[in-house]
C-alpha cells in the first residue's frame, strides 16, 4: 500500500492530521533503511522479518489516512446549504402548534451548530400554528446531520383545549431538500408562471402594502413554491427559484434511485417522509426514535434545542452498521 507525497503534504497542514502523517514518514524512512540490509547474507532474514512488521504498521497508518482524506473529500462535497419544510399533518390546530414547536426546536439547535437558518415562506392559521414553513438552512455540516429529520414526527399530548384530559395524537412531516451549487436541472422560461402578492398575514402591521411575495408554478410538473422573506420582488423571485430547482433535483434524485437495483440506502431509514420516525410522548416525558429504538427523557429540554443527542445517537448506530457491512 503506497500514499503519494501530495497526500501526505496535505495531511501534514492540518493539526489533527499531523501525527499519521509523521508516523507513515518515520515508518517510511524505517523501510528505505531496513531494505538496505537485504543485501547482508547474514542479515537477510533478519530484515525480512523487519520489513513485514514495518510494512504491517505502515499500511496501517496508510489506511488511517486513506479513511481521513476520504471523510474530507466527503464532507467538500457534501451541500451546506438545505431547504427545511415542515407541515402540519394529522390532528389539525395541535399538530400546526407542534409544528411551529417543532420550527423552534430546530431554530434553537441551528444557533447551537452556529448555522444560518432563515424563513423562506410560511402559512399560518388563526391560533398562530404553522401549516407549512420553508426554511433555508446554512452550515458546514448541515445536511449530514438535518437529513436524519425527514420523515413523520409523532406527537402525543393533551391539548390545553381538551377538557376531558384525553391523549390526542397528531403528526408533523419535514422534508429536508439539499441545496447544490451545481445541478443539473435547468428551468425552460417557457414552463414556468409567476404570480406575485403581498407577504404579511391576514392583517395587521405585518402585511406589506407592495406586492414583493413571489410564486412559481412549474407548469410540466405543477410544482408549486413561495417565497416572502426578502422585501424586494427580485430577491424573492430568485428564492422562488432555487427552492424550485431543489425541489425538481430531490424528485429526480429519487426516481434515479428507484431504477439502480442495488444501490446502497441508509440502513436505519429510508428516509421517507411518509415514515414515521418519531414520537414526542408529553405524558411520559418520553422521545422515541423508532429506528433505533431507543428513547430519551427531558423532552421540553429536547424543544429547546437539545435534540441534536437524537442526531448524534442515529449518526453513531448508521457508522457502527457500515463498519459491520
Amino acid at each position: 500500500m503506497d500514499i503519494s507525497e501530495q497526500e501526505l503534504e496535505k495531511l501534514e497542514s492540518n493539526y489533527a492530521t499531523q501525527f499519521v502523517a509523521s508516523q507513515i514518514r518515520e515508518f517510511q524512512k524505517k523501510r528505505e533503511e531496513t531494505e538496505k540490509l537485504l543485501d547482508d547474507p547474514d542479515l537477510t532474514e533478519l530484515a525480512k522479518e523487519e520489513l513485514a512488521s514495518i510494512d504491517s504498521q505502515l499500511n496501517a497508518y496508510i489506511e488511517q489516512a486513506r479513511a481521513i482524506l476520504k471523510k474530507e473529500r466527503e464532507s467538500q462535497e457534501l451541500p451546506k446549504e438545505i431547504l427545511l419544510e415542515i407541515r402540519a399533518g394529522a390532528g389539525g390546530d395541535e399538530a400546526s402548534l407542534f409544528a411551529r414547536e417543532m420550527a423552534e426546536m430546530y431554530g434553537r439547535y441551528a444557533e447551537q451548530k452556529g448555522w444560518v437558518m432563515d424563513k423562506l415562506d410560511d402559512s399560518v392559521n388563526e391560533i398562530g400554528g404553522y401549516k407549512e414553513v420553508v426554511f433555508r438552512m446554512k452550515g458546514n455540516d448541515v445536511y449530514p446531520k438535518m437529513k436524519w429529520e425527514m420523515g413523520v414526527h409523532r406527537v402525543q399530548r393533551i391539548p390545553a383545549t381538551e377538557k376531558q384530559g384525553r391523549i390526542h395524537t397528531s403528526t408533523v412531516s419535514v422534508a429536508v431538500l439539499p441545496v447544490y451549487q451545481k445541478t443539473t436541472i435547468e428551468l425552460n422560461p417557457a414552463d414556468l408562471e409567476f404570480e406575485t402578492s403581498r407577504s404579511g398575514g391576514a392583517g395587521g402591521q405585518n402585511v406589506n402594502k407592495v406586492e414583493t411575495a413571489v410564486r412559481v408554478i412549474h407548469k410540466p410538473t405543477g410544482l408549486s413554491v413561495r417565497s416572502t422573506m426578502h422585501r424586494t420582488q427580485l430577491k424573492n423571485k430568485e428564492a422562488a427559484l432555487e427552492l424550485l430547482r431543489s425541489k425538481l433535483q430531490a424528485i429526480k434524485d429519487e426516481e434515479e434511485r428507484k431504477k439502480i437495483e442495488g444501490e446502497r440506502r441508509a440502513q436505519i431509514g429510508t428516509g421517507d417522509r411518509s415514515e414515521k420516525i418519531r414520537t414526542y410522548n408529553f405524558p411520559q416525558d418520553r422521545v422515541t426514535d423508532h429506528r433505533i429504538k431507543k428513547s430519551w427523557s427531558n423532552l421540553p429540554g429536547i424543544l429547546e434545542g437539545e435534540v441534536g443527542k437524537i442526531i448524534d445517537a442515529l449518526i453513531e448506530a448508521q457508522e457502527l452498521l457500515d463498519n459491520e457491512a
